[in-house]
């Protein structure tokens, strides 16, 4: 009996796979490291080849964790970050790099070497410009690819596909070509909602004429919940799974997480909204009509639930943040997860000693790797005041606190820019690593003034993935269906009425930081 679902999710450093049964329950988990080449500043590449063993050997994992047999497993459904993998015209990598690593076909969703050819599509009054915030980031694929043709002219006369990283491992499960709309819509300034979804004439002016031809993205799409066909021979083999299993639709890796961690649209209450963090963070939601602003990537036609508008803000670097922080500092180390956890003990002794304004007097500016929202600018940089010599455990600890401040002040900020655009937050359903940091969890609730829901769900991303999974291969009639479900009933954290006038005067210590940058940026 095909009971049981496989969700995987791809991440910035590794990749995830997990075990779920009909009724949401993960029976197991896996997770296995990537090759990330990091070939100047901003920059990143992949080899979609070590992502797709990396992919087949957690999920072989996670299925011998859970102890069942393959023939138990009815779908299967990748989310994944939104990586630009290149293929030449037989379908195999077209490396930008080579050497004794692997072929590296694969740019990072982070890289930002598209930037100047993000501010060129930017200045265009168009349309898809609007769908973007007003704004087209470095980390869409039309800037992107527009690098790709103006500096690499050979590799773009050799192209034969481009894929987002979650459609090229549908892709290559299945051998069908067929794109998510949920990458498309995010990604590639695809609206499902017209005739015509790609913006030919805005094509033509970047230099992109040739596009659906390098592309080669067929006219029909794929919706979240639907198969996009069965895993091949070749596929099955990799996974140790049979020729049986459906493969869903791919989906953005935070559009999973939000399928996961917010209730299907009519179990829903205004404001609620999910956060998912990870390396970066995302504020997802969706309305019944478009809804634009300033920063505000979207609105996206069908990009989770049919005939739905998507929206999107984001931090970014978060989880990044903090990571860098760990492996920059002398009292630090590998960001590990014990490294992370020795850091977060210790603060909530500090904590509990002094209370939150044990690290006063040091003040961050989170942008380390541009700003997303609510500022859309991917050149924007970080900030420290308030540094000594000291250069202790402790001393890391106290910037690590003062780190994460910055950050649920800036998703304050964002919050606030929603709201003042019609979209209010009353409460925010975390998924994704932040979910595993009590530190975060409890700021994002008293730094905001917004509830906080944690699912018991150990994984939010990949339940989501789950449901996508469930979806497709036919054991409920819809995506609300599955969601309703599998999501278990999360656990909220309400802000502390107490602390409020202490992060409303961290927040003024942030606006005067940011004033001072844009000083000194103007000087």
């Amino acid at each position: 009996m095909r009971d049981h679902v496989i969700a995987v999710d791809v991440g910035t450093a590794s990749v995830r796979a997990g075990v779920f049964s009909r009724d949401g329950a993960m029976l197991a988990r896996a997770t296995h490291p990537l090759q990330v080449k990091r070939p100047g500043p901003r920059r990143g590449e992949y080899a979609s080849q070590d992502i797709w063993r990396a992919t087949a050997t957690a999920i072989r994992e996670a299925l011998s964790g859970a102890d069942i047999a393959p023939e138990r497993i009815a779908g299967l459904a990748f989310g994944a970050t939104c990586s630009l993998v290149l293929l030449d015209l037989d379908r195999r990598p077209l490396p930008l790099s080579e050497d004794e690593t692997g072929r590296y076909d694969t740019i990072a969703w982070f890289d930002h070497r598209a930037a100047t050819e993000a501010a060129e599509f930017s200045a265009f009054d168009h349309a898809a410009v609007r769908h973007s915030g007003g704004s087209v980031s470095p980390e869409m694929q039309m800037p992107k690819l527009a690098w790709l043709k103006r500096n690499r002219p050979e590799l773009w006369a050799k192209a034969g596909g481009f894929f987002d990283l979650a459609d090229y491992l549908t892709f290559r499960a299945t051998g069908s070509d067929r794109r998510s709309i949920s990458t498309l819509a995010a990604k590639w300034f695809y609206r499902g909602d017209l005739q015509s979804p790609f913006p030919d004439d805005l094509l033509e002016k970047a230099g992109l004429a040739d596009f659906t031809e390098k592309a080669a993205i067929p006219g029909e799409v794929l919706y979240a919940g639907t198969p996009a066909g069965r895993l091949t021979a070749q596929a099955a083999r990799d996974f140790g799974l049979t020729t049986e299993v459906v493969v869903a639709a791919g989906l953005v890796d935070a559009y999973a997480g939000a399928l996961g961690a917010l209730p299907p649209p009519d179990r829903r209450q205004a404001g609620e909204l999910a956060l998912i963090g990870g390396t970066s963070s995302c504020i997802v939601g969706d309305a019944d009509d478009k809804v634009f602003a300033p920063s505000l990537w979207g609105p996206y036609f069908s990009a989770i639930y049919p005939g739905k508008w998507l929206f999107e803000a984001g931090q970014s670097a978060t989880g990044g943040l903090l990571n860098h922080l760990l492996e920059v500092h002398s009292a630090g180390g590998r960001a590990t997860e014990e490294q992370h956890g020795r850091v977060i003990a210790r603060i909530t002794e500090m904590l509990a000693e002094r209370g939150p304004g044990f690290a006063d007097g040091l003040d961050i500016l989170p942008d380390f790797h541009g700003s997303r929202s609510p500022f859309a600018d991917p050149s924007m940089t970080g900030m420290v005041a308030g540094l000594t010599l000291d250069n202790s455990f402790d001393g890391l600890c106290k910037l690590y606190w003062r780190a994460s401040v910055a950050i649920a002040l800036s998703l304050r900020q964002i919050l606030t820019m929603l709201s003042e655009n019609g979209i209010p937050a009353t409460r925010l359903h975390l998924a994704g690593g932040h979910r595993r940091n009590p530190l975060l969890t409890k700021l994002y609730a008293d730094a905001t003034g917004v509830e906080v829901a944690v699912s018991p769900t150990e994984d939010v991303v990949l339940l989501g993935s789950a449901i996508n999974a469930a979806t497709a291969a036919g054991a409920f009639e819809s995506l609300g269906h599955a969601a309703a479900t599998m999501r278990a009933v999360p656990h909220v954290i309400a802000p502390n009425p107490s602390l409020a006038p202490y992060y409303a005067g961290q927040l003024r210590r942030l606006e005067i930081l940011q004033a001072c940058r844009a000083a000194l940026n103007e000087a």
